[in-house]
């Protein structure tokens, strides 16, 4: 069995699905390994690397994608030249990586068509037993580090509280909202880095993980399910959004740097901090919108872009797994492993939809979309 490693084509995305000692491992199981010529490059893995691995390079992505039996990415495909990468894939090939199904369902539905089996890493249980696979939380792990660097290094002050002989310099005040895996990360380095933290998340069972890593956690009663399948924040009503903002004005008032990861699979980030709670921020304050690439969790939030606005910076970050590769490509590499090994058995695919975890990831096979989260979202595009 053949498996492929594609170099990803979108734009400042420099993380690959396999590194070196991953390949290596799947060589030693008896699997043959193809790699296509600089898919480690931005991650700093070189092409020697690969081949001392056991991998066979490969200039041409067109065959690399034609001979593969599963075929790992870490973005979902695209166009080389015009041309639909999935097209390339042979029918009954396995796909395997991020393929966002729930914001590209006519990607899905093309697959589907196509008869590839695809696994979506974002769709993995959350599960003990599942947890070497999950990609999600690998990936937010790095990137609630990375947006409170970012926080650090926009706010025109220090995080730590510093005694000198000219005086104490008082610590930063940081508001995390949002307390899944990129939150606590978010809440962990910013006590690192010397502030005091606050945090709010809408499920009150957080409330020990916020105070494990040091931070003061904003309780706020909301009297409705507040989570949904997979330990996942849910969608609260319009009521309770309300109340939410109310409460948190005065903690957003007195941050110096806010750092939001709100998000909701499938749906537009939670509107959490308005223009008006924008405006009453000391001036040279932070806000850094995790949820960006949903819509973002501040009203003031361009994706992709950094903005002032009443005199408080707002970053839209996009992708900032991407941002710190070699790490972030080691553990999804991990993450892709793992799965990989998990659906081959002898050299050859094994699919057991009796299994949670196969169930849940596969999102099609056989012609078929097997995802009804999926299945809706299709019929709301089209």
């Amino acid at each position: 069995m053949k498996i492929a490693v594609a170099k990803e084509i979108v734009i400042g995305e420099f993380r690959v699905a396999l590194i070196p000692d991953t390949v290596a491992r799947l060589v030693k199981g008896g699997l043959e390994v193809l790699v296509e010529t600089g898919a480690g490059v931005g991650a700093h893995f070189a092409d020697a690397a690969y081949e001392a691995a056991g991998a066979k390079i490969v200039a041409d992505p067109a065959q690399l994608w034609a001979e593969a039996d599963i075929l790992v990415k870490v973005a979902p495909p695209g166009d080389r030249d015009g041309q639909p990468e999935i097209n390339f894939l042979k029918p009954g090939a396995v796909l395997v990586g991020m393929v966002d199904p729930l914001g590209k369902p006519n990607l899905i539905k093309q697959l589907a068509d196509r008869q590839i089996t695809t696994f979506s890493l974002e769709l993995i249980p959350r599960t003990s037993r599942a947890q070497s696979m999950d990609a999600l939380s690998s990936q937010a792990n790095i990137a609630g580090y990375k947006a409170t660097l970012l926080a650090s290094a926009h706010l025109p002050r220090m995080f730590p509280m510093m005694t000198t002989a000219a005086g104490t310099i008082p610590p930063a005040k940081v508001l995390v909202i949002g307390a899944g895996v990129a939150g606590l990360q978010a809440i962990a380095t910013a006590r690192r880095l010397g502030a005091v933290v606050e945090a709010f998340d809408i499920r009150p069972t957080v409330k020990e993980e916020v105070q494990s890593v040091g931070a003061k956690f904003i309780e706020i009663p909301i009297e409705e399910n507040t989570v949904a399948d997979g330990g996942y924040a849910k969608e609260v009503s319009t009521a309770s959004q309300e109340r939410v903002r109310e409460i948190l004005t005065e903690h957003i008032k007195r941050a110096d740097a806010v750092i939001t990861t709100a998000q909701v699979p499938g749906k537009k980030a939670p509107l959490i901090v308005t223009e008006e709670m924008v405006a009453q921020m000391k001036p040279g304050s932070v806000i850094v919108d995790m949820a960006a690439e949903q819509g973002g969790n501040c009203a003031c939030t361009k994706r992709g872009r950094d903005v002032v606005q009443h005199g408080v910076t707002i970053i839209g970050p996009i992708d900032l797994p991407a941002s710190v590769p070699v790490d972030a490509s080691q553990v999804y590499a991990k993450n892709i492993l793992t799965l990989v090994q998990y659906l081959v058995k002898d050299g050859n695919l094994a699919l057991n939809f009796e299994d949670d975890i196969i169930d849940s990831a596969c999102v099609t096979h056989a012609g078929e979309i097997r995802n009804a989260r999926v299945l809706e979202a299709l019929s709301i595009a089209v």
